[in-house]
């Protein structure tokens, strides 16, 4: 799946799209130097497909390659984050 990119200096979101429909996304604010994901969603149709896993690890690359680190509101990032070493580099709890 093509995950995207869509952003400005202040907020963002790197979502899935099919037929010219958001079917995933995930949304961040930018600020003192980190990204806070703030919501994350994944349709019924692609749940159970790491979907929303492979959002996070977007997030997690975009944010290495900035220099910023990663904090979570949303629960579902946080869990994702907090769950594996190797995002340890950049997520801040």
């Amino acid at each position: 799946m093509d995950i995207r990119h869509i952003g400005s200096k202040a907020r963002g979101a790197f979502v899935i799209k099919k037929d010219h429909k958001r079917v995933a996304e995930l949304t961040y604010k930018q600020e003192d130097g980190r990204i806070n994901i703030d919501h994350t969603e994944v349709d019924t149709s692609l749940r159970g497909q790491g979907v929303g896993e492979d959002l996070v690890k977007a997030a997690v690359e975009f944010a290495r390659e900035n220099g910023l680190k990663v904090t979570a509101r949303c629960p579902y990032a946080s869990k994702v984050l907090a769950q594996s070493d190797e995002y340890s580099d950049v997520y801040v709890s």
